[in-house]
């Protein structure tokens, strides 16, 4: 799986000049995706994730770095050079009340982007949205209703099929389930990876809530003021973090056991997240990590390999005896 990516990101660089200075939004970030893959982005709020995904999709345009989708460059590609490339990747949206229009039907929601993109005839297009719903989990004649007759759940059904009309190969999903009640998440989420399964999609899943990301994930990156601190398979990721700002975001998640809640230590940051106009010197989570050192304001750490399919980008963390990484809250 790993041989052959459907998406690869080089030095992605996302700045947006403003009168208080350059927001750097994303900040030479590098990943990829490997053709049925789900990698998961997780970060707090304003760490760019959600900007990293729409520069994807081409609906901001980088700065400068490279984006590599299904073989071809298109990180600077022009509007009509691009077009052809739109089909191959869609997205779903965090809000699925605000991404539908309110003035169209189901129908022609669904069938809007294979009008655009000119897919077939009339009937075979009726066809195919036909397919979608049923896909979906939507009956018939909800085609002819509008967004407003819905409600959350079967709203994001909605955009969910319209994002698989034009039968991409990556679909971006940007905090799909955060505007849904808990038990509609769960429905969402499952019918996320029944179809990844039965269409062989890749998606990039960015999310904070990591409960999620943890179900859906077969790797997890970790986002931190523009740039990925730490990648690594799910199970390595969840077992071991090793990068302190992960492990402070691992150790927010509520433990459901009250045995084991007794035991569980929540790792508490001093200070406020810096901001993308100014970020630090050297390592961007060092004004707020437990562990840091003179040497963390002196140069900014690569994100390097520490342990097989283990990256980090951590000056205190490095590869110990048998393979596994170590670091100054590790027991070796």
């Amino acid at each position: 799986m790993r041989d052959m990516p459907i998406l690869g990101v080089s030095d992605l660089v996302v700045h947006f000049p403003t009168r208080g200075g350059l927001v750097r939004a994303v900040d030479g970030v590098s990943l990829d995706i490997a053709c049925g893959e789900t990698l998961g982005l997780v970060g707090e709020s304003g760490c760019g994730k959600s900007t990293l995904g729409k520069t994807l999709l081409r609906l901001i345009r980088p700065t400068s770095g490279s984006i590599v989708l299904d073989g071809v460059e298109i990180a600077h590609l022009g509007r009509r050079a691009l077009r052809p490339h739109r089909p191959t990747m869609q997205m779903i949206f965090q809000d699925p009340y605000a991404s539908l229009n309110p003035r169209m039907s189901v129908g022609r929601i669904l069938e809007e982007p294979l009008i655009v993109h000119r897919r077939g005839t009339r009937a075979s297009r009726t066809e195919r949205v036909l397919w979608l719903a049923a896909k979906v989990g939507l009956r018939p004649d909800a085609l002819t209703r509008h967004p407003h007759e819905f409600s959350g759940g079967q709203r994001q059904r909605i955009g969910i099929a319209r994002a698989l009309a034009l039968a991409p190969k990556l679909v971006i999903c940007d905090e799909p389930v955060s505007a849904l009640d808990v038990p509609v998440r769960a429905q969402v989420i499952n019918l996320l990876m029944d179809l990844k399964r039965e269409l062989g999609l890749s998606y990039l899943f960015i999310s904070h809530d990591l409960g999620v990301v943890e179900h859906v994930s077969d790797r997890i990156a970790v986002m931190y003021l523009g740039r990925l601190v730490e990648v690594a398979y799910r199970d390595a990721l969840w077992s071991r973090p090793l990068h302190p700002y992960t492990r402070v975001l691992m150790s927010a998640v509520p433990v459901p056991d009250p045995r084991e809640a007794v035991a569980h230590r929540q790792i508490k940051l001093e200070g406020d997240l810096p901001s993308p106009v100014a970020p630090p010197s050297g390592c961007r989570f060092r004004t707020r990590c437990p562990w840091a050192t003179s040497e963390c304001a002196d140069a900014e750490p690569a994100l390097r390999e520490i342990a097989p399919g283990h990256r980090v980008a951590c000056h205190r963390v490095a590869p110990g005896p048998g393979g596994a990484a170590v670091g100054p809250w590790t027991v070796s």
